[in-house]
């Protein structure tokens, strides 16, 4: 069982890790100097991979900032639409998950 302190440093070292990729995507992204058409071409498509990577690194930034706001709340591992306590493992596989199994489901179901 991993207690909440190593889950919330988990969380605050994967935020990290995100912050650095979104950094090095935009520079990335802000760093082209092809002349001719073709090099622009290439560049555009390895310019949607990298938007793609950034919105996906966004999203999960998000994920993350809110569950870290739980945190500090002392509100961490309990869902936010029934307050009841999110399984260990629902945890391990998504230590950000603001839902416990079942209001996930109905979530996504659209309830």
């Amino acid at each position: 069982m991993t207690s909440i302190d190593d889950r919330i440093a988990a969380l605050r070292t994967r935020q990290q890790d995100l912050q650095a990729r979104m950094s090095s995507i935009e520079s990335e992204l802000e760093g082209h100097d092809a002349k001719d058409f073709e090099d622009m071409a290439t560049e555009r498509e390895g310019d949607e991979v990298l938007e793609d990577m950034g919105q996906s690194a966004q999203q999960e930034l998000r994920m993350i900032e809110a569950a870290l706001a739980r945190a500090d709340e002392g509100e961490y591992g309990f869902c936010v639409r029934c307050g009841t306590q999110i399984d260990e493992g629902r945890l391990d596989i998504l230590p950000a998950t603001p839902f416990c199994a079942t209001c996930a489901a109905q979530v996504a179901a659209g309830g």
